[in-house]
């Protein structure tokens, strides 16, 4: 058994990289082998976004505060709240992050695979941002 006690792993600034706007990430938990889960609970800021990106065994996020948006490639802008979970397949791009004028938090949980959770791609636009291509 392990327990993570609050407050005993700091929290990060999302990378520039790989977030428009400002982010934090508070790590949850990172599974030992054989386990490949791994979980954060981040925050967003208004019109904070995540860049595009995929995970190669797929990504779940459950909304626990606020308002935000999320979008898989081709797909429309959907919103989501508190309470919702949302499911991105494995490969599948996509961006996640706050409404314009409101912040929002989830938790984000994804396996590795081969020792990598995600790959980064280029920075969502403003237009892509407000659903327009």
């Amino acid at each position: 058994m392990d327990i993570k006690r609050i407050g005993t792993q700091p929290s990060v600034k999302g990378p520039e990289d790989w977030f428009s706007g400002t982010v934090r990430i508070d790590p949850l938990f990172q599974a030992s082998d054989p386990g490949r889960a791994g979980g954060a609970s981040v925050t967003f800021e208004p019109g904070a976004r995540t860049a595009w990106h995929t995970h190669p065994l797929g990504q779940t996020l459950i909304v626990t505060s606020g308002f935000g948006r999320v979008q898989r490639w081709g797909g429309p802008v959907e919103e989501i709240r508190p309470g919702d979970v949302v499911w991105f397949p494995a490969g599948e791009k996509h961006w996640h992050g706050a409404a314009p004028d409101t912040a929002m938090t989830h938790i984000a949980i994804q396996e590795q695979l081969d020792g990598k959770a995600v790959d980064w791609m280029e920075k969502v636009s403003d237009a892509q941002y407000q659903g327009s291509r």
